[in-house]
């Protein structure tokens, strides 16, 4: 579903999101509460107070993708933060968040550039 490559931005809506909302409500949220352009290349990630269901809204050219992920057991280590805050995040952690880790993950490999050999 997810790769952990690619050009698409994720941005995490920090604190609560009220999981009744579908697509129409997440949308708004994303053009009036985020100002962020809501049918760009990205990832928009919502979840519950209980840090036990996540959303996630996409764009892909014709119509929006809706993922629903909830957990039997545990919780996301979601950031907290207030009503229309959001945090950029790649998609590498992204994939941290969705194993239950946390964004921070000091033991992992850090991203290299590629350069020229010439």
């Amino acid at each position: 579903m997810l790769s952990e490559t690619g050009s698409g931005r994720v941005y995490l809506a920090c604190g609560a999101t009220d999981m009744r909302k579908s697509i129409d409500g997440l949308a708004a949220l994303v053009e009036y509460s985020f100002d962020l352009d809501l049918f760009s290349d990205a990832w928009f990630v919502f979840c519950n107070r209980g840090r036990d269901k996540l959303k996630l809204l996409r764009w892909d050219h014709n119509g929006f993708w809706l993922y629903y992920r909830r957990l039997e057991k545990g919780r996301f280590d979601w950031p907290s933060g207030s009503a229309g805050d959001t945090m950029a995040v790649s998609r590498r952690e992204l994939g941290w968040l969705l194993d239950g880790l946390t964004l921070e993950q000091r033991q992992a490999h850090k991203a290299v550039e590629a350069r020229t050999i010439l």
